[in-house]
């Protein structure tokens, strides 16, 4: 072990100080992202995330497994088309992204029973997450898998995982952790282990279950985006909370507020409020703020939030899991993205920042400053004094502008800054990083600068800076200059004395200017929204090096490129500079490349330069161009979703209907704790009959007279739920769950039933028909992932039930049918046993009714719409589209899906979705795309559902290659 660091006695590949990770001898701040592969489903486009990850200036991402999806029943692994793991780690070694690996098996993540297989929560009898023998056994096969998959790529072997954490809550039942620990630890996996502390618990720091390096999440925003322009303040107690639990270790956030999840209802905000709540602002402020406790593992929650299609989501959220994201549902890069690319490219930049010690703030008398509306944290590099004074409002939620100066430590002496200008100005709700004594390329000096560093580094033999400002205020920074200068651009002036040149950059420059030219240094000037416009792609080594594409590792290098709405790579062969990325309108291409490069390509296409354009940039290394987008990009237009086919898929309602070779629902034991209110002592929960998920349908038969005049059901399926109950073929009613933004919420009902004159056939058999959809939920209380999603009462006014059936999707959890797809995409509607949502089966000789016609007579059941449409777009083009259904209250329910994926699901009634973006590789870009509907109208009344297809953007460029994995309708096994 090198000296000096701590380790786990199993590598010393991945060490640590109270500093920071050191990963193969170098010392590295992990900037990371959240990114659930689960979420998008289509393997392919994975590179598409880690790439604009990667442009972004992060060195790595975090990955939750699914237990639901891979361990769908006891004694089967499936790591198998999107459930593998090979691909996310193959395309992080690709990209030069390590990987935080967080296998759970309970990840929470707002999806279905935290994670945990769903066969577990009706086979285990004991507590689930506890030292329990039978969930002991339950999770081997699972975690047996992630090793299995996991070993050959860590770190240690070439690969891109360093870390490993296991369970998010809850901070008791340490015997659990320790049996999870001694499973990895009795195993190949050799990289260190850790865990969530929900908050300031202390939790898995010593004693049973201790973990290698100790992690807090924080929210400081919360969860509900109602009034995005109201901030929480921020929390100021992080590193003194830190000083005080594990001052050894390097300070970690295994998740830090990057968005936040959505609840149903009428009056919840949408995503679009919680993108503006925790905004560039929110990322400017909050964000350094946690810089400013010393952190050094950082993971922003989420980066791309992708979408919980199928069964995923638990009952609190709906289909979309956009979170409010940098990265948004369709994969857009949005308004927080330049943002956290200027925070990415700094730290990239700034290795001195690394290793900091936290030296004060302004209010216990270390920091000096001029008006103490300012608030300025100090940290220090120990070896090379290169200091950082992270700039804050005092009141962080204000909108007053704040200017005040700053007494700093500089190597030539103590003084106060800015030294010409006024003042240093902090805009309402923003931050700024002060830096003194920062290095730059091999051997350039910044005394100073008020100004935002974006990039500092080397470019062809050049030391290079690029600072920035706000245009509407001034800033300063004093430099140690070489060469022979040339400096430019209005609104900059200079003043040279003892080797030093302070340039002041005066309010209302846009734009990118030269502020110094020589064949030794290069250093620019922007405003902040023009250098989020820039990016500064890694050259990768040869192939042959070990972990080519990795900053620090197997390469330094990197150039500037301003102008792409993306730029994903660049490498250099020869003379040529080829750069790939994406474009969806005409820009000016700027770059800084080696003074030897020649010629620039565009996704392989040679670009001619503007040499007058260029002369005003930079003598040597520099390059303009314009660039525009093919004709092609304007030429498509969504196709119309017409000619829609339409049955009934609620036969069960009418007479003649059998339910012969339906399950049993004869149980008269569960391993649920929560057991049911009433009835004969026979138990109606859906999973312990294997149907777990999505849609399922019960049927109770009865011998009815002329006493029978009800019947009383409690029926749960958590927040949101609806259960609609017909008596033979007659509607009976809907009952509502709720939750309307987190309020109100009403997770089971308990109603009474009438039977309508003329319903019911005396002294003969009659059926309950109950359709019900449910999710399961997280664990607040023990053992809440058992939801008990079924009947929990039912009770006729007189006599008793006879048979009740009961029926999911085809096979349940141990025999569904598609294998592909998964065990959570299909439910128990009579369509999906049939396979009617699948690519292929033939609706030729079904009704022509249209989608927004609804139901025949405007009835309470169940329709199912099929229609088809031809896409044709070329290769090298990305466009994101939605399906979009009309946005207004009416009592139906949804289910899209795309391709035989289930897509969405609209719920009307409540909101707030109704748009459902759908990726590439789910739509076949080139051939026929089925898309299905199936709806459900929960009252007899006419509902008038419309969908279309929209477009979101037009990128050409996308990383290419994607492949359709949508299986067709066969007939085999369905029902």
């Amino acid at each position: 072990m090198l000296a000096g660091f701590t380790g786990n006695g199993r590598t010393n590949d991945v060490l640590w100080d109270e500093y920071s990770l050191i990963i193969k001898g170098q010392r590295v701040f992990i900037h990371s992202g959240e990114f659930h592969t689960f979420r998008l489903p289509v393997p392919g486009l994975w590179l598409d995330i880690l790439q604009k990850v990667k442009a972004a200036g992060f060195n790595a991402i975090s990955l939750y497994t699914h237990m639901v999806l891979i361990n769908p029943s006891p004694g089967v692994i499936d790591f198998n088309d999107y459930r593998s793991l090979k691909p996310i780690y193959e395309a992080a070694k690709q990209t030069g992204i390590w990987i935080v690996l967080r296998p759970g098996p309970y990840i929470n993540a707002e999806t279905t029973a935290g994670g945990i297989a769903h066969w577990i929560t009706s086979e285990v009898a004991g507590e689930l997450r506890t030292n329990a023998t039978d969930w002991h056994a339950a999770w081997q096969d699972y975690v047996q898998g992630v090793i299995t998959e996991t070993v050959p790529y860590q770190v240690t072997q070439g690969g891109p995982v360093i870390d490993n954490e296991y369970s998010q809550e809850p901070a008791t039942h340490a015997e659990y952790f320790r049996e999870l620990e001694t499973v990895y630890l009795n195993s190949s996996i050799v990289v260190p282990l850790t865990a969530n502390d929900p908050g300031e618990e202390r939790a898995w720091i010593n004693g049973t279950g201790a973990v290698n390096i100790y992690g807090m999440d924080s929210y400081p925003q919360g969860f509900d985006c109602s009034n995005p322009d109201v901030w929480k303040p921020v929390v100021t107690n992080y590193q003194s909370y830190h000083a005080s639990v594990d001052p050894g270790q390097p300070w970690y956030f295994p998740e830090f507020q990057g968005g936040s999840f959505d609840a149903w209802g009428p009056t919840a905000p949408g995503y679009d409020q919680c993108r503006i709540l925790t905004g560039a602002n929110f990322e400017n402020v909050f964000n350094l703020n946690l810089w400013a406790s010393n952190a050094k593992l950082i993971n922003y929650y989420m980066l791309y939030g992708g979408t919980s299609w199928g069964a995923l989501p638990f009952p609190g959220v709906y289909t979309s899991y956009d979170y409010g994201s940098a990265i948004a549902e369709n994969r857009e890069l949005t308004a927080k993205y330049p943002e956290l690319k200027r925070q990415g490219l700094f730290l990239r930049s700034s290795p001195d920042f690394y290793k900091t010690d936290w030296v004060g703030n302004s209010t216990g008398g270390i920091v000096s400053v001029s008006d103490p509306a300012a608030f300025v944290t100090l940290l220090r590099n120990p070896d090379s004094t290169a200091s950082f004074y992270i700039a804050r409002q005092g009141n962080p939620t204000t909108t007053d502008i704040t200017t005040f100066k700053l007494n700093v430590t500089t190597s030539s002496g103590n003084f106060e800054v800015p030294r010409l200008t006024s003042g240093i100005t902090l805009g309402g709700r923003q931050s700024k990083i002060i830096v003194t004594n920062y290095s730059f390329g091999l051997s350039s000096k910044v005394l100073y600068s008020t100004a935002q560093v974006l990039y500092a580094g080397q470019i062809g033999g050049r030391d290079v800076l690029f600072l920035y400002g706000d245009p509407t205020s001034e800033s300063e920074a004093a430099l140690t200059l070489s060469g022979t200068p040339r400096i430019q651009g209005a609104g900059v002036s200079s003043v040279s004395s003892n080797g030093i040149t302070t340039v002041t950059f005066l309010p209302g420059i846009q734009g990118l200017i030269t502020i110094w030219d020589s064949s030794e240094q290069l250093v620019l000037y922007s405003d902040t929204d023009t250098a989020g416009t820039f990016w500064s792609p890694e050259i990768p080594a040869s192939d042959s090096v070990e972990f080519a594409n990795y900053w620090q590792f197997g390469t330094n290098s990197s150039i500037l490129v301003g102008g792409p709405y993306l730029v994903r790579n660049a490498t250099i062969t020869g003379s040529t500079l080829a750069l790939r990325g994406d474009l969806n309108d005409s820009v000016q291409l700027t770059v800084i490349a080696p003074d030897d490069v020649k010629t620039v390509t565009w996704n392989g296409i040679p670009i001619s330069a503007d040499v007058a354009a260029v002369s005003n940039l930079t003598t040597q290394g520099g390059f303009i161009a314009q660039l525009q987008p093919s004709s092609a990009v304007f030429d498509f237009a969504p196709p119309a979703l017409t000619n829609w086919r339409y049955a009934d898929s609620l036969p069960e309602i009418h007479s003649g209907f059998s339910d012969a070779n339906w399950t049993l629902a004869n149980h008269t034991t569960t391993n649920i704790p929560f057991k049911p209110y009433y009835g004969d002592g026979r138990v109606l929960y859906g999973c312990d009959y294997e149907y777990c998920e999505n849609l399922v349908l019960w049927r109770g038969h009865f011998s009815a007279t002329e006493k029978t005049q009800s019947v009383n059901l409690s029926i749960n399926g958590g927040e949101a739920f609806a259960a609609t109950v017909w008596v033979n073929d007659v509607f009976l009613n809907t009952s509502y769950g709720n939750s309307t933004n987190n309020q109100n919420i009403l997770e089971e009902t308990d109603d009474k039933f009438h039977f309508p004159p003329g319903s019911l056939f005396y002294g003969q058999e009659n059926v309950i028909t109950i359709l019900q959809v449910g999710s399961h939920v997280l664990c607040p209380v023990i053992d809440e992932e058992k939801s008990p999603r079924g009947v929990r009462g039912f009770m006729l006014n007189t006599g008793d039930f006879g048979e009740w059936k009961v029926q999911g999707k085809v096979g349940g959890y141990t025999s569904y049918l598609d294998r592909v797809r998964g065990v959570l995409n299909e439910g128990g509607l009579y369509a999906e046993r049939m396979g009617w949502h699948l690519p292929g089966f033939e609706t030729s000789s079904w009704a022509l009714r249209d989608l927004s016609e609804g139901l025949p007579n405007a009835t309470a059941g169940v329709g199912f719409f099929v229609t088809t449409f031809n896409l044709s777009i070329p290769e090298g083009f990305d466009v994101p589209m939605s399906f979009v259904f009309d946005d207004t209250s009416q009592p139906y329910r949804a289910q899209l899906y795309v391709n035989g994926w289930m897509m969405g699901k609209r719920v009307s009634n409540l909101g707030p979705q109704y748009q459902f973006p759908v990726q590439q590789g789910i739509l076949d870009y080139n051939g026929t795309n089925t898309v299905a509907v199936s709806l459900w109208a929960m009252e007899p009344k006419a509902v008038t559902p419309t969908l279309q297809l929209t477009i979101e953007g037009i990128y050409e460029g996308g990383v290419g290659g994607i492949e359709t994995n949508n299986p067709p309708w066969s007939p085999e096994g369905r029902l």
